[in-house]
């Protein structure tokens, strides 16, 4: 991972601004969190331009957690796509705005199987009890944060869906639609991941 940053004004900012473009998993999010605790005493608040396809609910359960936690203003701007476990860490902004043209995709939890594998009756519970509990996890984030009810989103893991900027307001998932705007000689930090 490559951190690229803006010089920063003479003068001390308040407001940075954090893009992060990648899959939710185990190496970018230890990689966001850094990046957001080397802010910690020297922003008041940090702008978030965030866009992913998703990835592990576990790691997106942790950095909701995390960015809940931090000590400044956290401020979430979907950029582009926020997918499956990427609105559990959208959700984390106390301000939460969406571009134009962004989306939000919602969908169920399911389970990966690796190889040939045989499944008996003990391990088929254990992994619907499994996909169950982060589907309760996910919803019990998303009906907290926004204006969607239990049946609301219930529908949304039932159905892959996406929707638009315009639904994202009216169910509260933000607060309004409008594009980004960086002040000049405001401070950006750009997480770079490698392939």
């Amino acid at each position: 991972m490559a951190v690229t940053q803006t010089p920063s004004a003479a003068r001390p900012q308040q407001t940075v601004y954090v893009s992060f473009s990648a899959e939710v998993n185990a190496h970018t999010t230890e990689s966001l969190i850094a990046a957001l605790a080397n802010c910690v005493g020297k922003f008041t608040e940090v702008n978030l331009l965030l866009s992913t396809p998703g990835g592990a609910v576990m790691n997106g359960i942790n950095l909701y957690n995390v960015l809940r936690a931090f000590p400044f203003r956290l401020v979430t701007h979907n950029v582009g796509n926020v997918d499956s476990i990427g609105n559990a860490v959208f959700l984390a902004g106390q301000r939460r705005f969406a571009c134009p043209h962004s989306t939000f995709m919602f969908h169920g939890v399911s389970a990966g199987i690796q190889g040939p594998t045989q499944l008996g009756a003990k391990e088929l519970r254990e992994g619907l009890a499994s996909v169950q509990a982060d589907e309760l996890r996910i919803g019990s984030i998303i009906e907290q944060r926004t204006h969607l009810s239990h049946r609301d989103v219930l529908a949304l893991f039932r159905e892959r869906r996406t929707k638009d900027a315009a639904y994202a307001v009216g169910a509260g998932i933000v607060d309004e639609i409008k594009d980004v705007q960086i002040p000049p000689g405001s401070p950006v930090i750009a997480l770079v991941f490698q392939r």
